[in-house]
């Protein structure tokens, strides 16, 4: 349906819509269960909503035993703990729709600027208690200020704690949302930043993109450790073909890697199988900078004694190849 419908937007990568492998992924890091609270900030077409309530209702029945209690659970997951604001009234009513598709969530999806006309409370039921969110998902407007990193600001401004997941144009963290990024540190830890496939947006935007993952509430230490993951090769591969069936196909363990960012984010490097050294860092930023979160691992270039034979073995190849080239060249004189 979100194929059908043009928006002006667009060129302004204001509405793009999230994969809902990637919307799961934002969900997972953001360590959703059937007891979160989860808002979003920008909710497009409410993927990232849809994507945390299959995840909440799949937690209810995985530990739930209860019929009846299963029941009533699945009901407040869909009427009280899930909420989106969304500013376009075309792409809010979308977002209703797709709710209503999936399962039906939309009780509390709103149709308000969330930055200047959004108190935290409930849109509809319990409108004067406050949504006690301690789960943020987004792929904001990268138009908006800091890339959209003001929506994070505002969201995590107002929660005491959780976690939050965010997908963002990868500028934001090294240098357009200094000021942002710096107000956010101050009650938040960067727990990962992870650089993702410049073409899951395919066909949309081309931009590069990381995902940024908080734990909300703790002010971030210099000391803190943040993980550096390069997921810019996710095992999948991607064409934008109109009348293709699959425009995206798992060539090389690709949902085995997606779990493993999961796992790496949360547990650390034990967590390591399908990564390396070369994919995944551990290493540290200045809460006090803003512009450093986008970091590699760092490379040994200290030489080896492997190194120096391979050096010394291509030189007096190279001389061999001179020499004798020098004596063909005499013997045709």
């Amino acid at each position: 349906m979100y194929g059908w419908l043009g928006f002006s937007q667009d060129k302004l990568n204001d509405v793009v819509l999230t994969p809902s492998y990637v919307a799961t992924l934002l969900v997972k890091l953001a360590r959703v269960n059937k007891d979160s609270y989860v808002w979003d900030f920008a909710t497009g077409s409410a993927g990232l909503l849809v994507a945390a309530m299959n995840e909440m209702l799949i937690d209810a029945k995985n530990t739930i035993q209860s019929p009846e209690e299963l029941h009533q659970k699945e009901i407040a997951i869909k009427a009280e703990q899930l909420l989106g604001l969304e500013l376009l009234s075309n792409v809010y009513m979308l977002a209703i729709l797709n709710m209503i598709m999936m399962g039906d969530g939309s009780s509390n999806i709103l149709n308000k600027d969330s930055l200047s006309d959004f108190d935290g409370k409930y849109g509809f039921g319990k409108t004067d208690n406050h949504f006690p969110a301690n789960a943020f998902i987004l792929n904001p407007p990268y138009s908006a200020s800091g890339n959209g990193m003001n929506f994070v600001e505002r969201a995590l401004g107002m929660m005491k704690n959780g976690y939050a997941s965010i997908i963002i144009q990868n500028s934001a963290g090294s240098g357009k949302a200094k000021e942002y990024n710096k107000n956010i540190l101050k009650n938040n830890t960067l727990v990962a930043s992870i650089k993702m496939p410049i073409d899951i947006f395919i066909g949309k935007s081309s931009v590069q993109t990381n995902i940024y993952v908080f734990q909300v509430g703790q002010p971030h230490h210099k000391d803190e450790v943040v993980k550096f993951i390069d997921f810019s090769y996710d095992g999948y591969t991607r064409t934008n073909r109109k009348k293709a069936s699959n425009n995206l196909k798992d060539t090389d363990h690709a949902k085995q890697r997606y779990q493993e960012v999961v796992d790496l984010v949360r547990f650390g490097k034990s967590k390591l199988k399908l990564f390396t050294g070369k994919e995944y860092h551990e290493g540290h930023i200045d809460p006090t900078y803003g512009a450093d979160w986008n970091q590699t691992a760092p490379i040994d270039a200290e030489p080896t004694l492997a190194d120096f034979k391979k050096t010394v073995s291509d030189y007096l190849a190279w001389e061999v190849s001179n020499i004798i080239k020098g004596q063909n060249e005499t013997l045709g004189k």
